[in-house]
């Protein structure tokens, strides 16, 4: 595996647009000029299962898939799919937080409880974990659909990527009608990322 290769694990469940983002995500690095690899899991993706997929980036990249305990930065949709793939980030690696439950089957039908303490399990494996209301960004954007565009947006603004570069392939990729909410979403989401720096700066 490639050390100078920045490795993004993106995670959530069927139905958030996960799969989009990390696609939007290789094609800005790709434009960039960077080598990238990308590699996606996905079980019952349309019945709300786990989604995961694996973004690796630099002048070089080998391999598709990261390894455990190698990932720089996990963007998590969901609370319990940030636990759930906890394990691929390294020691000082940072979590982007979407703060939303999305109980599982077992959780639904009462056979399993939801983990109250995911929030602590994920400050112990992380150097930062920065939580970010994609639902509230994407329905103050006008479109609930836009959630992921709102976490693309956060993403871009801690990996520090080109956002002109960003919006030039969302406008490519999606749908002219919802274009102006999405590009809001992503608008808002980076401002999040830096509304966090900000605060940590006078701290």
């Amino acid at each position: 595996m490639n050390c100078n290769a920045k490795n993004v694990l993106i995670a959530g469940v069927g139905g958030q647009g996960v799969l989009l983002v990390s696609e939007i995500l290789s094609m800005t690095c790709l434009d960039i000029g960077y080598d990238v690899k990308k590699s996606e899991v996905h079980g019952m993706a349309q019945r709300g299962g786990s989604v995961v997929s694996h973004v690796r980036y630099g002048s070089k990249v080998y391999s598709p898939l990261i390894e455990k305990g190698t990932a720089d930065v996990m963007l998590a949709f969901e609370e319990l799919e940030a636990l759930r793939w906890v394990e691929y980030l390294r020691p000082d690696g940072q979590i982007i937080l979407n703060t939303q439950q999305l109980k599982p089957m077992p959780v639904a039908i009462g056979q399993r409880d939801y983990p109250d303490d995911i929030l602590a399990k994920l400050g112990r494996r992380a150097k930062r974990v920065i939580l970010v209301d994609g639902v509230n960004i994407a329905r103050n954007s006008g479109n609930m659909r836009t959630l992921n565009i709102a976490l693309l947006g956060a993403l871009a603004a801690l990996l520090e990527l080109d956002d002109t570069r960003l919006r030039r392939i969302i406008k490519k990729k999606l749908a002219s009608k919802t274009l102006k909410a999405n590009l809001t979403a992503f608008s808002k989401g980076m401002a999040a990322i830096a509304d966090v720096a900000r605060l940590q700066a006078y701290q």
